[in-house]
């Protein structure tokens, strides 16, 4: 039993005891709890709306006998958490209530509220003081509930307590109506009660039992005292049948109306993200409220937008399939503003959703409503649907009888039908509240089924055949105060929505007898029950034809068996589940599902989706006689022809709409620059089908990651598995430090909610800081566990077949609908290859993340590059494959960049006049805060000049830098000007190595008018002179990599120089044996190959950055202020076994 429920019947025997005059033994003094118990106050917000749970305490705040004073929180949303306060303080304060009654105050909700029971004798609730103490006289106990809204009370308000009396009568309710519920708990106008401000006030949710009558298995429903709006059925009369009780209007809300709902809403989100009150979510509503404010709407983010629409298909009380809410694919269409672009982005959908038969859940979302003048709306009740047509004479119906009033209406726009069983009728869209137009799909979109049956051969002989996507069009999506009269909804079928109501619903197909005919059965007599068996071998029909091409349909058995594990799933998460028995009960086979045994609450929460009244009847018709029904003037037709007349489908018109919609996200941690520079060349490559974005892992908000379409993560190792650290011990570094690891820790805490591990926080600081998680987590393969022995479903696994097996919920995690892989970078020289990427890749698949591809490792010993160009590409086909984009022409076009190396004609150096500071450039190219210091004196050497080692001291002034002994500090270094000279010398196309010189790149430019190039700065190098680049910003001395040999051997004057570079290049062997025989920088290459000489400005454009060296801090400012002090190890070893060059 919940701890809201414990705290509803503390509350009641209180007022038990009360009403019988029994009065408490003497109490310890306000806000203290005897025998040292503690009076806490828990408050969990949920992740679909405010928390509105009263806390009940003692009239004092105190307990007796030690035992705690609590009060339960609400649902725990998302993250299954609860969150514990030890609060003792009104409205932000310390002040008592009333006559010294201590009133805690509830965190998490939106709003801030303090509740107490208040016992009175004989004051008011309005007096001015109250009175402490108990009457007994009174028989009933009074509640004084206070509320202060965000935007704070009404002038000469005040902390205004309002007083609500619950008698013995009113506590007893009846669980059959929810509108004597609302009457009951909240007055009798069924809503909520309002102070003078216009505030609302919690009220008390009486948990409503929820038996199944099967196991006698019983669950408590709280979760109704959020819904929003109360239902239409009364005391005498349940409209529970009805199918529509409420349309959504025509006119567009007010502007307060919008504002409390945009409240819920955000509440909600940022709960779900953990982020309730923070900076961020009070930046964003005084954000809503001055756009409100200006315009009487707002616009939800891209992020909002996604979550919005997967809460309301998981809030759809009579949808039976919501287990998979967090596998919705949201395509944010907001930009389209015309009737062909909805057009696109309907087949676009449609293609999405089909995939060759493994159907996806998505919804397309178009642009909200505005005055309720400029509408888009979608005119079809169904995006797909078979055209119906009435014969005049003897009033038979050919086609579809749902559909014969929309087919007349098709065709008084103009269709031309070929009036046979099976038309698909056009799309009809209309625009910014224009009069509407249809569009003809492509003959290839639609996925049709022909129907047959396993045993009978007949059966196909009836030419039967239905659709695979089901795809709803009509209803209204409500989502934070804003209204969408145009998405379109795309699941699968449950087999009986074909076989029970579509082909034998007497207004539909009606074929019910006709087979049951052919069957040999006797139809005139309904106790042969010919109609159930003839039911149950269409079902089985339509199961079969579905299945045995591959394509995804859910039986009823199994999709009663899944929506029963949802319902468990949300009581935990979220204390409560509306549904609908009459739609969620399937039509046959009904008491042998478990959903008929289940007693549920029908209740309806927002965001949602709505019913709203057909176009047809509530447009306003611009041209005249749009509306006549004797009108034939065609209007416009467009046909898949003349829109994409000489433009292939799948790779240009329609491909290209979906990736203005479909974000890749790509994430890098370096410590080198490696990670940032292949997932620039990922991001550039994924821009040639997908609107990419590049983050580094410290920058990114890890609460967007479960809205990711598509997640790619390239992410080195340091050292022996840890991740990397970007300039950890300076102070200001540190902060940069917590944020890289944020990302992971983040992902590790959403797996320990995950698993249920919610036991505290101190646990998870502990596992997430220390660095062995990582390493720990990073096994390439995990322990098989369970009956699946570990197998990761896809999204067909997860609908077929009827074993519960199939309904793990293992399956759906928060990542569920994010597709993702990973290349980790990393040394084998070290026990922990790559751990980190490991890690990365494990925990986002036991997130539930789909793999789209299997991870990729690249060593820095052997072939890094190259692994990387292998991967690269096979990701790219990958990721246009899962969003059914045709990767032909987008990957060659993208290989052909990745593989467009940087030449003369695509770089230049250009000179300007001002070189930037030292310590800004330092600070901009290795993001991180660079200080310039001086060396107080001449390093002192520490050893004996006969000992082999050698040692020094370095004393560095840096004043206002702070530290402890023992903290490391990077130092940039400079390269040796013996080097660098030499490099100079063999370098073209630079005059004067100490002219201020910027380094341009030339790059193509995709904008509304078409592609252009141009040049632009390189977004990293600063502008300076060739020396000192090449001095203090490009690593010079580590060993070439064979990208760049490739390039220097066509430098190559010589021939021999050219073939020997070329072999180093592309040979990973010899290009190894070398290396490490060798160990050659820069210059001793271009002396060991005298014939190559490369422009300068290619060649620093394909160098690495020279990274800075860490060393311990030998000294204590206590000592040495303003001072830090180095023992450095002087280093210095010959390759070739001893007899190499020194370095």
């Amino acid at each position: 039993m919940s701890h809201h429920l414990n705290s509803m019947l503390e509350h009641l025997k209180m007022g038990s005891l009360m009403s019988k005059g029994v009065k408490p033994a003497s109490q310890p003094p306000p806000s203290h709890a005897a025998n040292g118990a503690a009076v806490v106050a828990s408050a969990t917000p949920a992740n679909n709306s405010n928390t509105t749970t009263t806390q009940n305490h003692h009239p004092n705040g105190s307990c007796q006998n030690g035992a705690s004073l609590t009060g339960g929180g609400g649902g725990g949303g998302s993250s299954g958490t609860s969150t514990t306060k030890m609060l003792m303080t009104e409205n932000n304060g310390s002040a008592l209530t009333g006559g010294g009654v201590p009133a805690l105050s509830i965190a998490g909700d939106g709003h801030h509220r303090s509740n107490h029971v208040q016992c009175s004798g004989g004051g008011g609730a309005g007096g001015g003081s109250t009175t402490t103490g108990y009457d007994v006289a009174r028989k009933r106990c009074s509640i004084s509930v206070q509320s202060s809204q965000g935007n704070g009370p009404s002038a000469g308000d005040g902390n205004r307590s309002h007083y609500r009396e619950l008698s013995p009568a009113s506590l007893r309710i009846h669980r059959k109506s929810s509108h004597d519920i609302r009457n009951t708990l909240l007055g009798g106008d069924g809503g909520e009660h309002g102070g003078s401000d216009g505030s609302k006030h919690p009220a008390v949710v009486k948990p409503i039992k929820l038996k199944n009558l099967l196991n006698k298995a019983e669950t408590y429903d709280t979760m109704h005292g959020k819904a929003p709006e109360v239902m239409l059925c009364s005391r005498e009369v349940c409209l529970g049948s009805v199918l529509t009780l409420h349309n959504a209007g025509t006119e567009p809300r007010k502007s307060d109306v919008v504002l409390q709902h945009a409240k819920d809403f955000l509440d909600q989100y940022y709960s779900s993200i953990r982020r309730l009150k923070s900076p961020a979510h009070d930046t964003r509503w005084q954000q809503i409220q001055k756009e409100v404010a200006a315009t009487g709407a707002y616009h939800l983010t891209e992020t909002e937008l996604i979550y919005g629409a997967k809460l309301a298909w998981r809030n759809s009380a009579r949808c039976i399939g919501r287990i998979q809410w967090s596998k919705l694919q949201v395509f944010d269409c907001r930009y389209v503003t015309t009737t062909s672009g909805m057009f696109e982005a309907i087949c676009n959908h449609i293609k999405y959703a089909t995939n060759k038969g493994n159907l996806r859940s998505a919804i397309t979302i178009f642009p909200q409503r505005t005055d309720g003048k400029h509408d888009y709306r979608i005119w079809n009740q169904q995006i797909i649907s078979y055209a119906g047509y009435k014969n005049a004479a003897d009033g038979k119906i050919i086609g579809d009888p749902a559909n014969v009033e929309f087919t007349d209406f098709c065709i008084k726009l103009g269709w031309k039908s070929k009036r046979t069983e099976w038309d698909i009728l056009p799309l009809v869209v209309s625009a910014n509240g224009h009069d509407p137009d249809y569009f003809d799909y492509p003959p290839d979109l639609i996925l049709q089924v022909p129907l047959s049956h396993p045993q009978f051969k007949w059966f196909a002989e009836l030419d039967l055949r239905w659709y695979a996507v089901p795809m709803v069009s009509g209803m209204l999506f409500d989502c934070g105060g804003i209204q969408f009269t145009a998405t379109a909804f795309s699941g699968w079928y449950m087999s009986t929505e074909i076989g029970c109501r579509n082909l034998c619903d007497t207004n539909r197909r009606n074929l019910l007898e006709p087979i049951a005919i052919k069957m040999g059965l006797d139809t005139r007599n309904p106790t042969s029950l010919w109609k159930d068996k003839a039911l149950v071998e269409i079902n089985i029909a339509v199961l079969h034809s579905y299945q045995s091409r591959n394509i995804t349909i859910v039986d009823h058995h199994t999709a009663s068996e899944s929506f029963m594990k949802h319902c468990e799933n949300e009581t935990k998460l979220r204390n409560g589940c509306p549904a609908d028995w009459i739609w969620i009960v399937p039509p046959m086979s009904a008491s042998v599902t478990p959903v008929f045994h289940q007693e549920m609450a029908l209740y309806y929460l927002r965001p949602s989706f709505e019913y709203q009244e057909s176009a047809m009847k509530t447009h306003c018709w611009k041209k005249e006689g749009g509306r006549q029904q004797g009108n034939k003037k065609p209007r416009r037709k467009f046909n898949f022809k003349q829109i994409a007349r000489a433009v292939k489908f799948t790779s240009k018109l329609f491909g290209r709409a979906l990736s203005r919609r479909i974000k890749a996200t790509v994430l890098y941690a370096t410590e080198t620059g490696r990670s940032e520079a292949y997932a620039r060349q990922l991001v550039e490559l994924l821009g040639h089908a997908f609107n990419a974005q590049i983050y580094s892992m410290a920058d990114y908000d890890i609460s967007s990651i479960e809205h990711e379409a598509l997640l790619l993560l390239v992410a080195s190792t340091f050292g022996n598995g840890d991740p990397p650290e970007n300039g950890q011990y300076l102070k200001d570094m540190l902060e940069e430090k917590k944020k890289k690891m944020l990302f992971a820790q983040d992902l590790y805490a959403m797996k320990l909610h995950e698993s249920g591990n919610n036991h505290g926080h101190s646990e998870l600081s502990i596992a997430a800081s220390s660095r062995s998680f990582i390493k720990a987590n990073s096994r390439s393969e995990l322990p098989k566990c369970g009956p699946m022995g570990g197998r990761k479903m896809d999204r067909l696994d997860s609908l077929r077949g009827s074993t519960t097996d199939t309904l793990s919920e293992e399956t759906f995690g928060p990542l569920s609908n994010v597709r993702f892989a990973v290349f980790a970078l990393g040394s084998s020289a070290y026990p922990n290859f790559a751990a980190f990427g490991k890690y990365l890749d494990n925990i986002l698949g036991e997130l539930g993340g789909e793999r789209i591809l299997k991870l990729a490792t690249g060593d820095e010993i052997c072939g890094q590059e190259q692994a990387f160009r292998k991967w690269a590409p096979e990701v790219f086909k990958v990721a246009c494959e899962t969003f059914c984009l045709d990767p032909e022409e987008t990957l060659s076009e993208g290989v052909f960049t990745m593989q467009n190396e940087l030449t003369e004609q695509t770089v230049r150096y250009t000179p300007v006049s001002e070189e930037e500071p030292l310590d800004r450039a330092l600070s901009k190219y290795h993001n991180k805060k660079a200080i310039e210091c001086r060396v107080k004196r001449t390093p002192i050497s520490l050893q004996d000049s006969k000992t082999e080692k050698s040692t020094i001291s370095v004393e560095i002034v840096a004043e206002g830098v702070d530290y402890e002994p023992g903290d490391h500090v990077g130092i940039f270094p400079a390269n040796r000007k013996d080097i660098v000279d030499g490099i100079i010398e063999r370098l073209v196309g630079v005059t004067n190595p100490d002219e201020i010189l910027q380094l341009q790149l030339l790059k193509e430019k995709q904008t509304a008018n078409g592609v252009y190039k141009a040049w632009e700065p390189h977004e990293r190098i600063p502008s300076c002179s060739l020396r000192t680049l090449l001095t203090r910003y490009l690593d010079i001395t580590t060993p070439p990599t064979r990208q760049l040999l490739t390039y220097l051997a066509t430098c190559c004057s010589e021939k021999s120089d050219e073939e020997r570079l070329t072999m180093l290049a592309n040979e990973s062997s010899v290009y190894e044996d070398w290396r490490h025989w060798k160990l050659p920088h820069l210059l001793e290459v271009l002396e060991e190959f005298p014939s190559c000489h490369p422009p300068a400005a290619v060649l620093v454009a394909q160098l690495s950055p020279l990274q800075p060296r860490f060393y311990s801090i030998s000294s204590s400012p206590r000592k040495y202020s303003n001072e830090i002090h180095l023992t450095v190890a002087i280093v210095k070893y010959r390759a070739q076994d001893g007899k190499g060059a020194e370095h």
